[in-house]
C-alpha cells in the first residue's frame, strides 16, 4: 500500500515523533510510506477562483508547494494527516493543504485515512476531529484510525509503540 503523510507542524514537534513511529510501523508491514512536510512549505489557501473547475482541468491557478502533494492525493491509497493542536484545530498549513484539494475534489485512489494529533493538553481535539471525519465521509474515504497524544504523552514508548502497531496492521 502507497501511504502519504502529511505532517502539518511548522516546526519539529511532537507530531515528528508520532509521523517517524507510523513510517517505521508501515513500513515493516510492507508498505511505502512517504513524508511531505506540510507544515515547512509554502501552500496557500484556496482563493474560491473557480479556476481549477473551469480553464485549468483540475489544476489550480495558484502555483506553489502543492504541486509536490499533488501527486500523493492522487496516487496514495492511504493518506495520514500529522498535525499539532494550535488553538483546538490542525495547524494553518495543513487546513491549506486540506482545502487545495478541491480542485480535484477528493483523493483519487485512497480508501483510508488515518489523524495523528499532538497537544500539549488534553480535551482539545473535537474540533480537529470532527472536521477530519466530515472531510473523509464527503471525499467517501474509510477512516482507519484516529490517535490522539498530548504533554508527556507524545513521545513515550507506550504512545509510540501504539502507533507503530496501528500502522502494521493496516
Amino acid at each position: 500500500m502507497k501511504i502519504a503523510i502529511l505532517n502539518g507542524s511548522p516546526r519539529k514537534q511532537n507530531t515528528s515523533s508520532m509521523v517517524q513511529a507510523f513510517i517505521e510501523g508501515a513500513e515493516a508491514a510492507g508498505h511505502e510510506a512517504v513524508e511531505y512536510q506540510v507544515g515547512k512549505m509554502n501552500i496557500g489557501g484556496c482563493l474560491g477562483c473557480e479556476y481549477c473547475h473551469t480553464k485549468g482541468e483540475g489544476k489550480c491557478i495558484r502555483k506553489d508547494d502543492l504541486e509536490q502533494i499533488m501527486p500523493a492525493y492522487l496516487e496514495a491509497d492511504m493518506i495520514v494527516f500529522a498535525s499539532p493542536i494550535y488553538y483546538f484545530t490542525m495547524t494553518a498549513q495543513m487546513e491549506a493543504a486540506i482545502q487545495r484539494v478541491y480542485c480535484i475534489g477528493k483523493p483519487a485512489k485512497a480508501t483510508k485515512a488515518a489523524l495523528l494529533l499532538s497537544s500539549g493538553s488534553p480535551g482539545v481535539y473535537d474540533g480537529a476531529i470532527a472536521q477530519f471525519k466530515a472531510y473523509m465521509a464527503y471525499a467517501g474515504i474509510e477512516v482507519a484510525g484516529i490517535i490522539t497524544a498530548n504533554g508527556a504523552d507524545n513521545k513515550s514508548e507506550a504512545k509510540l509503540a501504539e502507533i507503530r502497531e496501528f500502522a502494521k496492521s493496516l
